[in-house]
């Protein structure tokens, strides 16, 4: 899949992040569609249409949403990064605001969970965790505390999907992962928090955590595909996993060794192909 490209507006600041709004509109335009066949096989697995009622815990820009709207599905979105949220908004709620728009299914929050069920009052019998977890340790550890509240607004046998990064031998991109956590760790001892490999069971132990019970599983190709080097680096460094080697280092620094780490990926027409694999867990509350 080939993304569309922006304009990459760099900070004078080279230790810091890209700016958010850059940063969110680089996820939008360029990373976060690498995960829609992981949303279309879960989707079609759960038979996602009409009758669906979803809450997305952090939804960011809102892909996975919009998928699951055109199917028809009532959806509602959690995400705290407001950059992110207003590209979702800009996707789902176009005429939100405007005189005699349509009522909408789709409803999105940036200051937590909604304050009680759907839009029409009915409480939320799906939530997806899109975000996957896996490839750094700890990056699980608020998922708990957040399905623990959502939980509450969900029916009696809600359905709840969690996702995660397949083994490393299978995702390509996880030697670039290593130079985030290379970099991370140059300045000081290395602490948690750093790259490492995904473990068999890390879905289940979310899922046991949070007190949902396994109910079937499934691994999906995403192939990482990008239309030249500078977008593959624009995306992934979208994704927040390198802001540690950011702050470590800087982004010149990184967006160099990264680059460096794409060429095994590089194909003679100058596109940059990464082929992974992505799990999912179906859960029941």
């Amino acid at each position: 899949m080939t993304p569309t490209l922006v304009r990459n507006h760099r900070d004078a600041d080279l230790s810091a992040p890209a700016d958010a709004g850059t940063r969110a509109r680089d996820w939008a335009e360029i990373q976060e569609r690498m995960l829609a066949p992981l949303y279309e096989a879960v989707y079609d697995r759960l038979e996602v249409g009409p009758a669906t009622r979803m809450l997305s815990l952090g939804c960011g820009s809102g892909l996975a949403m919009l998928v699951a709207a055109a199917r028809g599905a009532h959806v509602t979105g959690v995400d705290s990064d407001r950059e992110r949220l207003a590209l979702a908004r800009a996707r789902l709620l176009p005429d939100e605001g405007a005189e005699g728009a349509p009522a909408h299914r789709a409803r999105l929050h940036d200051d937590g969970l909604p304050a009680g069920a759907g839009a029409d009052g009915a409480p939320y019998d799906l939530i997806t965790v899109f975000e996957p977890i896996g490839c750094a340790a700890g990056d699980s550890e608020g998922l708990v505390p957040a399905l623990e509240s959502a939980l509450p607004l969900a029916a009696r046998g809600a359905t709840v999907v969690l996702t995660g990064w397949g083994p490393p031998e299978r995702c390509a991109t996880a030697p670039v992962l290593r130079v985030a956590a290379r970099l991370a760790e140059s300045t000081r001892p290395p602490r948690p928090g750093g790259w490492r490999p995904t473990l068999r069971d890390d879905l289940e132990d979310v899922a046991a955590r949070a007190g949902l019970k396994p109910d079937g599983s499934g691994r999906v190709s995403c192939p990482f595909g990008y239309a030249d080097r500078d977008s593959a680096v624009r995306g992934l460094l979208s994704t927040g996993l390198f802001d540690a080697a950011v702050r470590a280092t800087d982004r010149s620094q990184v967006e160099k060794e990264v680059a460096e780490a794409l060429h095994p990926y590089r194909r003679p027409d100058g596109t940059v192909w990464m082929p992974n694999v992505f799990r999912y867990l179906v859960c029941t509350t």
